[in-house]
């Protein structure tokens, strides 16, 4: 099926954003930047100004999967805060102009960096300088105060690893491989029996590293940095910490089978990203959030990508996946659910 946006769409997200109080100065051209199992992500151009039009594949999604409404509202909320996000300039609901909501935002000319192979313009002192970036960018995210920004309903505060266990669990109940269930079942049931209570509350993005950043050029003063966090779907009211033990879970070299490349954020020459101590370490001195109960959430964590790769296999396996990483995912499945288990018998 097509993903092209046809000259009568285009007039209609046109009067969405004149509605908005955005609309073009002309007839709009839409670009594809990136498509795949995340939404479809079009630059649009009118020829005086661009944005960036975000909207869900027009099949094959889930109800609640690539959730573009979520992403205008959270990051429509953190304007103004010390975070630094995309404006967030219109949303539509109303699937009768593309088949699907969408959402406009405005263009962030940054630099995007997925593969080990885009790190290669990156000297050790520009990458020690995107490190930095990060971590005070997610450490300025947990101090936003949800409430006053308007999230007060944007998810349960509390018992957020409970919620995201039983999430999970259940997820591989459906996706899981029979010959590692018996480890996916223990794994779930170590942490079960080790809920922590849940000490800090604030804004998770639910999918932070590097490639869901857009950075500023090589040539900015002082190095480059964050321009912009995005892929906000996954954001919800939750524990902060649980952002930080999915950077680790991240991390592990099992997650290059994930995607399907060699990623980023796998790379060794990211300097404060050597292990999972140092990611904590150059968290907590950007002014984030304690860390509590913070092997239990690194076993949830790798537990969570496990399940993750798990569904990616078992759609590849019925046929209704294709692309990268939809063929390698099964093999990442072990390896994290071994991580799982050892963390999770590091709770002290």
């Amino acid at each position: 099926m097509s993903v092209a946006l046809t000259e009568a769409e285009l007039a209609g997200v046109a009067a969405v954003m004149g509605e908005a109080g955005a609309e073009p100065a002309g007839p709009l051209t839409a670009t594809l930047i990136a498509g795949g199992r995340s939404n479809l992500t079009f630059r649009l151009d009118d020829g005086v100004t661009r944005w960036v039009l975000r909207t869900p594949p027009r099949a094959g999604r889930t109800p609640s999967a690539h959730d573009v409404a979520r992403e205008h509202r959270v990051t429509a909320a953190l304007a103004g805060t010390d975070v630094p996000v995309p404006e967030a300039v219109a949303l539509c609901v109303d699937e009768t102009v593309l088949g699907a909501p969408f959402a406009v935002a405005g263009f962030v000319d940054g630099v995007a960096v997925r593969t080990q192979d885009d790190l290669t313009p990156y000297d050790d002192q520009a990458l020690a300088s995107v490190m930095s970036s990060m971590m005070e960018a997610l450490a300025a995210l947990h101090a936003v105060d949800h409430v006053a920004a308007g999230l007060g309903d944007f998810g349960r505060p509390d018992a957020y690893a409970a919620r995201q266990l039983r999430r999970w669990s259940g997820q591989w109940d459906l996706v899981g491989a029979a010959a590692l269930t018996p480890l996916a079942e223990e794994v779930a049931a170590t942490l079960r029996a080790a809920l922590p209570d849940q000490a800090a509350v604030g804004i998770v993005h639910g999918d932070y590293r590097i490639d869901n950043t857009l950075l500023t050029p090589l040539t900015c003063t002082g190095g480059p940095a964050v321009a912009a966090v995005v892929d906000w779907e996954l954001s919800t009211i939750g524990d902060p910490v649980a952002d930080v033990a999915m950077m680790c879970a991240y991390r592990d070299p099992a997650f290059d089978q994930v995607v399907g490349e060699p990623s980023a954020w796998t790379s060794a020459r990211l300097p404060a990203a050597s292990g999972t101590d140092s990611i904590a370490a150059a968290y907590e001195r950007a002014g984030g959030v304690d860390l509590a109960a913070w092997e239990f959430h690194l076993a949830l964590a790798h537990y969570k990508v496990a399940v993750i790769a798990a569904g990616i296999d078992h759609r590849h396996r019925q046929g209704v996946g294709d692309g990268a990483g939809f063929e390698s995912s099964g093999r990442a499945v072990e390896p994290y659910l071994t991580a799982a288990a050892q963390w999770a018998a590091r709770q002290g």
